[in-house]
């Protein structure tokens, strides 16, 4: 049987319903650590550049106090 004609002939509830929980049951855990990883990442280059902008506006003040 065609894999098209087999969705086809499931009820609505099945295809909108039942698949996505039956996937997020399977792959919650691999799609929580994507998700986990990359909000990791935009909190460290957050991080990183508010760091850098604070050095670099310290350093600014320093020179520009010192002449």
């Amino acid at each position: 049987m065609d894999l098209k004609r087999t969705f086809a002939a499931l009820p609505w509830w099945v295809k909108w319903v039942a698949i996505p929980l039956v996937a997020l049951f399977v792959f919650g855990g691999l799609i929580a650590n994507i998700v986990g990883f990359i909000v990791g990442l935009l909190f460290k280059v957050l991080l990183f550049v508010a760091l850098v902008g604070g050095l670099v506006y310290v350093v600014r003040k320093f020179i520009s106090s010192g002449t």
